[in-house]
């Protein structure tokens, strides 16, 4: 009987190990602590530039700057610049320019003929400098006026060249030139053909250049020997008149004394 209650309790101790063993091997593994994924940074908003305040400081351009905001045009340009993906590149005439200009004249334009025109000193695209080298070569360029509202360019060493076909005229300085958008100042205001028509009036030929006082002094040198060379020729020519002039006397005094002698006689 002692026997097999030792038994019993040894088969019993047996079994409850194996089941402790048996429930730690199911029993799932502790969880790993995980290191949080960061989150990435929002990109930057490219800045927001603001095209009459930079007119308003440069310049002065404020017969340019009027003209934008009078036809509403400047809306357009400060939606290309800052709306898109391709940018602006803005040719502003200084408002010397605009006094000069007389025909044709400005005032004699239509509301929409107006916008056209200030919409031609823009074209749709941010170009640096160096990029009109090769802007050059691709022939008319179209403008934010669209249509027949174009632009050739020439690039003579660095010097950027405008034709519109009634203006002809250069950048002479970079007022603003940082992506996306490019300002140019100018000295003529782009007249378009498709508003003014091709009879474009000849360019007036140059005066001619003053021509030098090549005579020398008085009391130059050369003067001196040209006169002493010229005394010789004119001596001359002033003895023989008076020799002329003694045998002209000397012939009435003759011919006085004869028909005296005559009437003597």
């Amino acid at each position: 009987m002692e026997f097999s209650k030792i038994f019993t309790i040894c088969f019993s101790v047996l079994l409850l190990c194996s089941s402790l063993a048996y429930g730690q091997a199911r029993s799932p593994p502790a969880p790993v602590a995980m290191s949080p994924t960061p989150t990435p940074a929002p990109a930057p908003v490219p800045a927001y530039v603001n095209l009459t305040y930079l007119l308003s400081v440069a310049g002065p351009f404020h017969t340019f700057l009027d003209y934008l905001e009078s036809t509403k045009v400047i809306d357009t340009f400060q939606n290309q610049a800052n709306n898109s993906d391709q940018g602006i590149t803005v040719f502003v005439p200084k408002d010397s320019a605009f006094k000069g200009l007389r025909k044709p004249s400005l005032s004699n334009l239509s509301d929409d003929q107006l916008k056209s025109l200030i919409l031609y000193h823009a074209l749709p695209k941010f170009y640096a400098l160096a990029d009109f080298s090769e802007l050059s070569t691709k022939g008319s360029i179209s403008t934010l006026a669209g249509g027949e509202y174009t632009l050739n360019f020439t690039d003579d060493s660095g010097t950027v060249h405008l034709d519109s076909g009634w203006s002809k005229t250069k950048v002479t300085s970079a007022v603003h030139s940082t992506d996306p958008v490019a300002i140019y100042q100018v000295d003529k205001v782009l007249l378009p053909e498709a508003i003014f028509g091709t009879d474009i009036p000849p360019t007036p030929a140059p005066s001619p250049a003053p021509v030098p006082d090549v005579s020398p002094a008085a009391d130059s040198p050369s003067a001196e020997s040209k006169e002493s060379g010229s005394s010789p020729k004119s001596a001359p020519s002033t003895s023989s008149s008076n020799s002329i002039m003694n045998l002209c006397i000397w012939r009435q005094l003759v011919l006085a004394v004869s028909a005296g002698v005559v009437l003597f006689f």
